[in-house]
């Protein structure tokens, strides 16, 4: 199962592995207060597709485009895999962010490619959610 949690909240006992999906660490959040197993940067979004989607001209399904294109490159592809298993294996993973909107961001777009490759859809990353 994939879930979808701010920092800010407090965490709960059956979150399962916490993979941090923000390229930055969440602001106004201590390193040592933050309950995490992964950050892996690979996952997040580029720099330059961040600030288009956070200006003017940023619209979610443009930005769930090129982030899945961006996933879909090699070195992303290869560490969707660890939580890509832990989720086939039956353990809850747990994206947190500071997203204000974390269904409207990477992380619901993250989720996607994860569920899709749970379900077997693997070709690319390609497509909006089922």
């Amino acid at each position: 199962m994939i879930r979808l949690r701010r920092v800010y909240e407090e965490p709960s006992g059956d979150e399962g592995v916490r993979v941090l999906v923000d390229r930055i660490w969440p602001r106004g959040v201590r390193k040592e207060a933050l309950p995490l197993d992964e950050w892996p940067r690979e996952l997040t979004p580029s720099p330059e597709l961040r600030h288009w989607f956070h200006g003017p001209d940023g619209d979610f399904d443009e930005f769930r485009r090129r982030y899945r294109a961006e996933l879909a490159a090699e070195a992303p592809a290869a560490t969707l895999e660890k939580p890509h298993r832990l989720d086939a294996e039956g353990r809850t993973v747990t994206l947190p962010t500071s997203a204000k909107d974390p269904a409207h961001g990477q992380p619901a777009v993250l989720a996607e490619v994860l569920d899709e490759m749970r379900d077997g859809h693997r070709g690319g990353h390609g497509g909006g959610r089922r």
